[in-house]
């Protein structure tokens, strides 16, 4: 890796690649589980221990939407995760405001986000210099070698570093472009052309070298993403093969597993 992650605070080891928490009032999949002792603590307490306590609201936690504060307020062991089915069913129903990730992830992704942008000035920048490795991030770094899909260099396929509160059996992949994916003007809608060229790759890449019933992919709506200036696109697979996925993402580690990696390695 030309660029080393390994800087001096928590946040060199983390991007928000995926998309941004959206501000949705929808209170999907939030089922509380009555076993769970219901200890009156504010958001910004649940899911972390006594010892680390802040005495006061972090700036990271403040002025987040409803949605935000109600899955910040449930402990983790209170969380249902999202079957393979649901996740079919909210891509296919276009209701992919519903995805959500684990209470402990969203604070953790919220963290982050933070002192990323603090640091590298645009979540953007970190994503394009220390993930995709395509430059600094300067528009003459993401300008496309050719037509949409027609060459490799021009894609890169990684795992989304903060993925959904989904069932373990379901990988969640980027497939990032360097070109656009064009979309009907004042819609969040693929035109024809874009969304063919995507079934396309998606079926070349992907539902090729697995049953096609166990690939689903979407693509976010502009309200929903955090990193607006690299196209994207998500796939979700359905217990595939790890080395199938070794191969398409060479050897990528989700940053959400490095930073729990080094924290065991510093606690030891």
């Amino acid at each position: 890796m030309p660029h080393s992650t390994e800087l001096s605070t928590p946040a060199a080891t983390f991007t928000a690649i995926d998309e941004k928490v959206d501000s949705s009032q929808e209170n999907a999949q939030l089922v509380l589980n009555s076993t769970v002792p219901t200890e009156s603590l504010p958001y910004w307490l649940v899911n972390v221990p006594r010892s680390q306590w802040p005495s006061e609201c972090p700036s990271f936690l403040r002025d987040l939407s409803q949605k935000n504060i109600r899955i910040l307020s449930m402990p983790d062991e209170a969380y249902e995760r999202t079957s393979w089915v649901t996740v079919k069913e909210f891509v296919n129903s276009n209701r992919i405001d519903r995805f959500q990730r684990l209470p402990s992830d969203l604070r953790k992704y919220l963290e982050y986000t933070s002192q990323i942008k603090a640091q590298y000035g645009s979540v953007m920048r970190f994503v394009v210099k220390e993930r995709l490795h395509w430059g600094d991030g300067d528009t003459d770094d993401l300008k496309p070698k050719g037509k949409p899909f027609e060459f490799d260099d021009d894609i890169k396929i990684l795992y989304n570093d903060w993925p959904y509160g989904i069932d373990k059996d379901v990988v969640h992949l980027v497939v990032w472009v360097k070109f656009e994916l064009e979309e009907i003007p004042g819609t969040d809608e693929l035109t024809p052309i874009a969304r063919t060229g995507i079934e396309d790759y998606v079926q070349k890449t992907f539902r090729s070298r697995m049953p096609s019933d166990r690939v689903i992919w979407f693509k976010n709506w502009k309200s929903l993403k955090s990193v607006h200036a690299v196209e994207h696109f998500h796939v979700m697979l359905h217990r595939p093969d790890p080395e199938f996925i070794k191969e398409i993402t060479g050897g990528d580690v989700p940053l959400i597993d490095r930073i729990g990696l080094e924290n065991s390695k510093a606690l030891n």
